[in-house]
């Protein structure tokens, strides 16, 4: 077990090879998941919808 000093010093080290990404990775990013939620919200919405009105239009005529 290292004391709190090496500790640290061993987080720093850790840290310091991160590789964070750029300004416009993370923007592009951002937009790529923005666009790709949308769809996938649409796709849902008329799935949705399909199912919906085909089971109303089809208690509607079992219903009589």
């Amino acid at each position: 077990m290292a004391n709190p000093v090496q500790f640290i010093n061993q987080v720093r080290a850790e840290a310091a090879k991160i590789s964070w990404p750029t300004r416009r990775e993370v923007i592009t990013t951002t937009i790529m998941v923005m666009i790709f939620a949308s769809i996938t919200s649409l796709f849902f919405f008329l799935v949705d919808l399909a199912v919906r009105t085909g089971l109303t239009e089809g208690l509607r005529l079992i219903s009589g």
